[in-house]
């Protein structure tokens, strides 16, 4: 006689709990094996922490301001290399990694008292001359508005000043071809010297947006944080900056990929203050942008995927 085998619902479900528990221990013990990699190596634990850091919404935004910084000091400590009038002398490996340590310093240093000054004319200043106003205006509420406008126009003032010198009036006209670049390819469009070239030179992403925003929100965060002393006042507004910095991120991020009537109208401001950090770049320029694009970034593939491009044969 055959012995039949019958599998009830009963049997069948006790089955997949005992699949699905199998299952989770073997996840379990991935993971365990991973922890144990990762405690060996620190480097490497650091390296996952940030990494999950970055993204997450808010705190992102803290990391890309900070990399921006970093990275664009570096740019232009490496692009002032070329301008060097005297020639490079050969140096020995010891020379030349004592020249890397001392050019890392400074290059440290100039971050930090950047920074620092930054800091100084952009949130301590308005924070001080709305202040000397105490005695004709009593609202707070009131002075944090002036603060907020006189920090705008000195950042406006600023930008405007600098822009009169010659290698910035160079680098505004860099900053347009990177826009059109950006421009022509996210309205689909092949990326040639003739699309770029009749595209625009703002753009609702722009670090300058940016800035605007940072300066806006900490007007608004400084409405709900109040504190007595002149002193924690000033050392709010600087504590406040990473907060500041999240939310702006977030913002602009936003902003940059909704068409909302009301989001493109908030966003008015910051294209127009790009009139003064952008210019019309000539052919050649626009021939670096398309170039710089091109090395980071596979702009055919994107337009296949987005916008059902072919390429001419």
């Amino acid at each position: 006689m055959e012995n039949n085998i019958v599998i009830t619902n009963d049997s069948f479900a006790k089955l997949e709990k005992k699949k699905t528990v199998e299952i989770s221990v073997e996840r379990q013990s991935v993971w365990k094996d991973i922890w144990k990699e990762l405690k060996k190596n620190k480097v490497a634990m650091v390296s996952v922490v940030l990494l999950a850091l970055t993204k997450l919404p808010f705190v992102r935004g803290i990391f890309n301001f900070v990399d921006s910084l970093v990275l664009g000091m570096k740019t232009l400590t490496w692009s002032a290399s070329f301008y060097e009038e005297e020639e490079e002398k050969e140096m020995t490996e010891v020379e030349e990694k004592k020249q890397e340590r001392t050019e890392k310093l400074l290059m440290t240093l100039t971050m930090v008292v950047s920074f620092a000054l930054a800091i100084g004319i952009f949130m301590v200043l308005p924070y001080f001359l709305s202040d000397l106003l105490k005695k004709w205006i009593s609202s707070y509420t009131v002075r944090i508005i002036i603060e907020g406008i006189i920090r705008i126009a000195i950042f406006v003032a600023y930008v405007g000043g600098i822009s009169v010198m010659n290698d910035i009036k160079r680098l505004y006209r860099y900053h347009g071809a990177e826009h059109k670049c950006i421009n022509c390819i996210e309205h689909g469009l092949p990326l040639t010297v003739e699309n770029v070239r009749k595209s625009s030179k703002e753009h609702k992403r722009c670090g300058t947006s940016f800035m605007l925003f940072v300066m806006i929100v900490g007007i608004v965060l400084l409405f709900f944080v109040r504190v007595e002393s002149p002193l924690m006042r000033v050392i709010v507004r600087i504590a406040l900056l990473p907060v500041i910095a999240g939310i702006s991120y977030e913002l602009i991020k936003w902003a940059g990929s909704s068409e909302n009537p009301v989001v493109c109208i908030l966003s008015k401001p910051g294209l127009w203050l790009q009139g003064l950090t952008t210019k019309e770049p000539d052919d050649e320029m626009i021939e670096v942008g398309i170039a710089a694009v091109e090395a980071v970034f596979d702009w055919k593939a994107y337009l296949r995927e987005n916008f059902g491009y072919k390429e001419e044969e």
